[in-house]
């Protein structure tokens, strides 16, 4: 959420950023809005402190002048009621305005709505070069008897797999794999609820522009499934004061659940797109002072990460436009897929500044002792099913087996998938 300050002194910079992201604000109708409910707010000030002044002199009035008093008591009552009333919806109408502006992007992020203009920054390792025509994971996965989606869509419908065997040792090697580097860094692992009210999916501006179409709800419970770790972590702290003489780290590992009503072709068959997935999630909590450094930090894990796999990869710095609300700055990691012949996205990594800990009310104490808004970061360690994906096609062999990257083999107990006879 935008602080009222801001957008009162710098409107036309958060109309112009809010474009930037594809996002038109009626700037006009938020600061009458506002202008409104701080008269009102005084109206009611004012009538709080004549009361209050009425009050102790009721207390020390003669009988005749107390019961007058009291009668312009009750008038008094009426018109701060009146007052309330109208106030209430102007504060309704007005958070809901400011929970639509989106966060504006940082200084160095390119003002774009054109998704086709982000940036490569850095291109790493080298693309396989096969002698043969490489299988995609779906062929590969039934061959090696890992990956099931037919049966997953006898049980759930499309877009739902079964990991067996290797398929979920593969997983779990990925998820202990990252676990051992991440937490060098001083990340605290936690399982989260994967459920969450209505509340913390709002707080973490997942609600607005369209959000409801890519998240499940359950209307009965009002409670919202997580399409990632990172919303069931950012409120954990929510109505808090922090210490943050150090960032405080978390890595969060979940099922996220996602519609994925906006994907089609290609993209709906195997495991790249799929309604349930598991994710491991790095999340940090800083001061705006060491915010970006936090963020390169972030975006270094999951470069080790991959460099640990030898998987060939190329980082992005994402314009304006493909952003989305909450996040400042965002970088995506895409792996080498070789049965696209393209990279695909794997990883991203965002900060979103102090947008998601002002609408949580996560702060804390500076060193003079005052209270100030948090920032809040987001990264993911290992998104399973693309991360497989990635791990199968690059490393397959010309018979069907693939070679398990060295970093996995201690989890896995073996360095070879092989084909079921």
């Amino acid at each position: 959420m935008i602080d009222l300050k801001i957008l009162r002194e710098h409107s036309k910079e958060l109309v112009d950023a809010a474009a930037s992201k594809g996002v038109e604000i009626d700037i006009d109708k938020l600061l009458s809005l506002d202008r409104s409910v701080r008269s009102l707010e005084k109206e009611i000030e004012a009538i709080a402190a004549q009361k209050n002044e009425a009050g102790k002199q009721i207390a020390t009035a003669d009988e005749k002048d107390r019961r007058k008093m009291i009668e312009d008591m009750r008038t008094i009552d009426r018109k701060e009621e009146e007052l309330r009333a109208e106030l209430t919806p102007k504060q309704d109408e007005l958070q809901d305005l400011l929970y639509r502006i989106p966060n504006p992007p940082c200084d160095d992020v390119t003002r774009d709505t054109d998704a086709s203009h982000n940036e490569v920054i850095r291109t790493v390792g080298e693309i396989p070069a096969f002698t043969f025509a490489p299988r995609d994971h779906m062929e590969l996965g039934d061959a090696l008897g890992i990956i099931d989606i037919d049966r997953a869509a006898k049980v759930s419908g499309a877009r739902f797999t079964y990991l067996k065997g290797d398929g979920a040792l593969l997983e779990f090697a990925l998820l202990q794999y990252g676990l051992s580097v991440i937490m060098k860094h001083g990340f605290v692992p936690v399982l989260v609820p994967h459920l969450i009210t209505a509340n913390s999916m709002r707080a973490m501006g997942y609600l607005e522009h369209g959000g409801h179409d890519e998240i499940y709800y359950l209307q009965k419970d009002n409670l919202y499934l997580i399409g990632t770790a990172e919303q069931a972590i950012g409120p954990m702290h929510q109505d808090e004061i922090l210490d943050l003489s150090q960032p405080i780290r978390y890595v969060g590992f979940s099922p996220c659940y996602r519609r994925e009503s906006g994907s089609y072709g290609k993209d709906t068959k195997g495991i790249l797109r799929m309604h349930q997935f598991e994710k491991l999630e790095m999340f940090s909590f800083t001061t705006p002072e060491t915010s970006d450094a936090e963020h390169e930090l972030i975006l270094s894990i999951e470069e080790e990460l991959m460099q640990g796999l030898k998987l060939p990869y190329h980082v992005i710095k994402m314009v304006s436009g493909d952003l989305g609300l909450p996040a400042a700055r965002k970088y995506d990691i895409e792996a080498w897929v070789p049965s696209q012949n393209t990279y695909r996205e794997t990883h991203s990594t965002s900060t979103t500044t102090d947008f998601q800990t002002r609408r949580l009310n996560t702060r804390y104490r500076t060193e003079d002792g005052k209270t100030a808004i948090a920032h809040a970061l987001n990264g993911t360690a290992f998104a399973m099913g693309r991360t497989l994906i990635a791990i199968l096609e690059n490393n397959q062999q010309e018979d069907g087996s693939v070679v398990i990257p060295e970093v996995l083999r201690p989890f896995m107990g073996k360095d070879m998938l092989t084909p079921k006879k």
